[in-house]
C-alpha cells in the first residue's frame, strides 16, 4: 500500500474539520453547551447487543466532544450522565454505567488534565457507590485549578430536587436572618443551584429523537436554544460533524429573550 495514499483521506478529513472549526469560530461562540446523551441502550438493542455495549460506546463518544469543545473555545460543557430517575433501571445496567464512569476517569484523567480540562459535578454525588465517589473526587481535585473548558458531569442529578434543595437553603438563611425576604431574586436562586457561578446554557443538545427535557437544568434553560436530533441518531453515533451542525444551527438563530427581532433595515 502506498503510504501517501493511505494518509490522503485522513488529511482531507482534518482539513474539512478545520474549515468547519474556522467557520464556527468566525461567529459568536456559545459559552455553555449542555447535552442529554440519549439512546445508548437503543443503539445497542438495534444491533442485537446488550445495553451495556451501548453505554460503553457512548462513553467513547464523549472523548471527541470534549476535545472539539476545547478547540472551539467553549468554556462550559455539561453532560447529563445519570439522573435521579435512572436508579429505577435494572441493577446490572446501573452497575455498568457506574463502572464505565470509573473506567473513563481512570483512563482519561491524565490526558484531560494535560489538556487543561476542569472536571466538576452537579448532582448529589454523596449517594453514589464509594468507588465512583472517590474517582470523581480525585478528578475534581486534580483538575481544580485548570483554566480550559469546564466539563460538568451531571450525575445523580435531577432539576426538581435541585430546585427544592435551593429553596430549602434560602429558607434556612431567611429563618436565621442571614437573608431578608426582599433579597430573594432570580440571581440569588441561581447562585444556590448546583450551577451557581456558571452562565446558563446557550444551547441544549439532545440525541435519540425524543423532544423532552427529562428533568434537566429546568431553571437554567429558560432562554436556552434547543436542538433535538432525529430518531435515528443515538448518542454513540453522535459525531463531531453532528456537533458542528448543532452549533451552526444555534449561530443562525436570533435570540430575542422575549423581545422582538431586530431588523437591519430599521
Amino acid at each position: 500500500m502506498n503510504f501517501e495514499n493511505f494518509l490522503k483521506p485522513r488529511r482531507k478529513k482534518q482539513e474539512k474539520d478545520q474549515n468547519r472549526i474556522d467557520d464556527i469560530k468566525s461567529k459568536p461562540i456559545p459559552k455553555h453547551i449542555c447535552i442529554i446523551m440519549d439512546g445508548n441502550g437503543r443503539w445497542a438493542e438495534k444491533r442485537g447487543l446488550p445495553r451495556s455495549a451501548g453505554h460503553r460506546q457512548g462513553v467513547e463518544a464523549i472523548r471527541d466532544i470534549i476535545k472539539i469543545t476545547s478547540e472551539l473555545g467553549i468554556k462550559y460543557l455539561t453532560l447529563y450522565a445519570f439522573s435521579t430517575e435512572n436508579w429505577k433501571r435494572p441493577k446490572k445496567e446501573v452497575e455498568t454505567i457506574m463502572d464505565l464512569l470509573v473506567e473513563y476517569l481512570n483512563r482519561e484523567l491524565d490526558n484531560l488534565h494535560k489538556n487543561n480540562v476542569k472536571i466538576m459535578t452537579i448532582g448529589d454525588i454523596s449517594l453514589l457507590p464509594r468507588k465512583v465517589y472517590e474517582e470523581i473526587e480525585k478528578a475534581v481535585n486534580k483538575t481544580r485549578y485548570n483554566t480550559g473548558v469546564q466539563v460538568n458531569i451531571a450525575i445523580n442529578y435531577g432539576a426538581r430536587s435541585e430546585i427544592v434543595m435551593a429553596v430549602k437553603e434560602i429558607a434556612r438563611k431567611v429563618a436565621s436572618k442571614e437573608l431578608n425576604l426582599e433579597e430573594i431574586d432570580e440571581k440569588l436562586i441561581s447562585d444556590h443551584l448546583y450551577t451557581g457561578g456558571i452562565p446558563d446554557p446557550d444551547l441544549l443538545i439532545r440525541t435519540g429523537g425524543d423532544w423532552r427535557i427529562s428533568n434537566f437544568l429546568l431553571y437554567q434553560i429558560a432562554y436556552t436554544e434547543l436542538w433535538f436530533s432525529d430518531a435515528t441518531l443515538y448518542w454513540p453515533d453522535f459525531s463531531i460533524n453532528n456537533y458542528f451542525d448543532a452549533i451552526s444551527d444555534f449561530q443562525n438563530r436570533q435570540r430575542r429573550y422575549g423581545g422582538i427581532e431586530t431588523r437591519k433595515d430599521g
